[in-house]
């Protein structure tokens, strides 16, 4: 997909994980960079997320990072990036970083990382945007997740279309050819009541 100009990375801010983690987000960073692909984040300069950041823009990336003033004022906003966007709430925050991207990748992340993966998916589902969404299963991380969309379909609360939207990789070097064969995907959300 030719159009994928900017990528929304949605990830961890724990430093406390596991080092193949932390080195597949600097190579994540690092292949953005190199692909001319703007990385749009949370604006913070802790965990993987800094770690993308950082390394992006080492690489000579560009890269616009969105904070909520509340995570901000506690000094975890990243200061150099390319561009750094202070918000009034999460809910500007997330719907800022959905308007400033073209397709959106999941890393290991916690709890805020599962929040951002469903509602990203939710608003496909919804018909709210047409963007590809990228799970990128490092060591088998988000398995329990991908069971659980399974789960889900099987049990007949979604269908196998919302799932066949979800991209999964295993590794960061996978993801470069899966946003160049990536559809955009617009969907009647009428269709989600099934």
């Amino acid at each position: 997909m030719s159009n994928i100009k900017s990528v929304c990375v949605y990830c961890g801010s724990s430093n406390n994980v596991d080092q193949d983690f932390k080195d597949a987000a600097a190579t994540l960073g690092k292949s953005l960079a190199e692909k001319g692909m703007r990385t749009v984040y949370g604006g913070g300069h802790v965990g993987l997320m800094g770690i993308v950041a950082d390394t992006a823009i080492k690489n000579g990336g560009e890269v616009i990072g969105i904070i909520p003033k509340h995570i901000a004022d506690k000094e975890v906003a990243h200061t150099g990036l390319t561009e750094l966007h202070v918000v009034d709430s999460m809910h500007e925050r997330k719907q800022m970083m959905v308007d400033h991207a073209d397709a959106f990748l999941i890393l290991p992340g916690g709890l805020g990382t599962m929040d951002e993966f469903f509602e990203i998916f939710t608003w496909w589902q919804l018909g709210l945007h047409d963007k590809p969404i990228i799970v990128v299963n490092l060591k088998g991380y988000w398995t329990p997740l991908i069971k659980l969309v399974e789960n889900i379909v099987t049990e007949g609360f979604a269908r196998q279309a919302d799932l066949d939207h979800m991209i999964v990789v295993d590794d960061v070097a996978d993801v470069p050819e899966a946003l160049a064969n990536a559809k955009s995907e617009t969907i009647d959300p009428k269709t989600k009541w099934i």
